[in-house]
């Protein structure tokens, strides 16, 4: 797709939670009207999915690296209830720039 924004998630696992944040990625982005593609990965493949997938954003349910030169933002919120609104500006913002 033209335009298509890319969005890597990180987990410990990359498996449950990370399913659970992408989901709500997707909502986000498909309410917004801005097309989409969400990757999953282990907090420990972010540094080598960047250079592969070239992610606009990385969500994250797990520490991960902040020096990589893109937006990187913390996920629990999906996971918690707390904070949801400021995670939701958080991504639209990335994904508008």
């Amino acid at each position: 797709m033209n335009g298509e924004k890319r969005v890597l998630i990180a987990c410990g696992t990359a498996i449950a939670t990370a399913t659970v944040v992408a989901e709500k990625v997707k909502e986000i982005a498909k309410e917004a009207g801005i097309p989409v593609r969400v990757v999953q990965c282990k907090a420990a493949e972010v540094r080598g999915r960047i250079s592969t997938f070239n992610p606009h954003a990385i969500v994250a349910t797990t520490p991960v690296p902040k020096d990589l030169g893109i937006p990187v933002l913390s996920g629990v919120p999906f996971l918690s209830g707390v904070g949801m609104d400021e995670l939701k500006a958080q991504i639209l913002e990335a994904l508008k720039s």
